[in-house]
């Protein structure tokens, strides 16, 4: 191997944009691999891989539902769309966490098809949640399709108080509407390692609260649908507190779209 090679190498290690087993984002969005990142492979976790599926809901998705529920009620502000918005989002977590725990006290569903009916839950819980978050974006007139800068979104908001933590550290403090500036003006080499810290607290925090709530949910004798919906209530009630700090107070009237730079 001739020395320009090496260098060639070596070159993100040096420059400080990576190590052994990272992957660089660059200026055009596109990821450059490390030779030890291409050998190191890992696969991906499974609720990494419905993290990934759940932020993937195209644009107009989001604004045909905001644009039905304006639709529905002409003279409504963007403060009382918003509380719509997150009624109808309880309401759906709600309904499908209590759905599973009771299927469980049913003698012919038993606790094999309840376990995998609560993977299921956890998949709408978060498909849900990344709808929820985009719609409240949607109304404070910002659209993002940037599936990083979305995926962010969505761990912060589920995590809760310690997800908004990270994100306020890595623009400087709180006190600031973290979700507006993740979504449109946060640098890539930043949102790189806020999703990076935010997908470890995630690992570590999250798995053992989704467990836990599936253990509640495949008590026998109807006991899981009240821990079903309980637990769903509650976590929802976390993405929703953490929306509201993340965009601010709402607009008085529907702005334009905040174009992402």
């Amino acid at each position: 191997m001739s020395d320009d090679s090496k260098q060639n190498l070596t070159a993100p290690e040096a420059n400080g944009r990576a190590s052994t087993g990272d992957a660089v984002v660059k200026a055009d969005s596109s990821v450059e691999v490390t030779p030890a990142d291409w050998v190191n492979y890992k696969p991906e976790g499974p609720l990494d891989y419905l993290v990934d599926r759940a932020v993937t809901i195209p644009s107009a998705t989001i604004h045909k539902h905001v644009n039905k529920v304006r639709a529905r009620n002409p003279d409504a502000s963007p403060a009382e769309i918003i509380k719509l918005l997150e009624k109808e989002y309880l309401r759906v977590i709600q309904t499908t966490g209590g759905a599973v725990g009771a299927a469980a006290a049913i003698p012919a569903v038993g606790t094999a098809v309840s376990v995998a009916l609560s993977t299921s839950d956890v998949a709408t819980f978060f498909a849900s949640s990344a709808a929820f978050s985009l719609a409240v974006a949607d109304v404070h007139g910002i659209d993002v399709q940037d599936i990083p800068r979305r995926r962010a979104l969505l761990l912060a908001t589920v995590l809760g108080d310690q997800g908004a933590q990270d994100v306020e550290n890595a623009i400087g403090g709180s006190g600031v509407a973290w979700g507006k500036v993740l979504l449109t003006t946060m640098p890539r080499t930043t949102l790189h390692r806020v999703n990076k810290a935010l997908t470890h607290r995630f690992i570590q925090k999250q798995i053992a609260k989704q467990g836990s709530l599936l253990l509640g949910r495949i008590l026998p004798f109807g006991v899981g649908a009240v821990v079903g919906w309980i637990g769903a209530r509650a976590l929802g009630h976390t993405v929703i507190a953490q929306s509201r700090v993340a965009f601010g107070a709402p607009p008085e009237r529907f702005p334009r779209v905040i174009e992402q730079k």
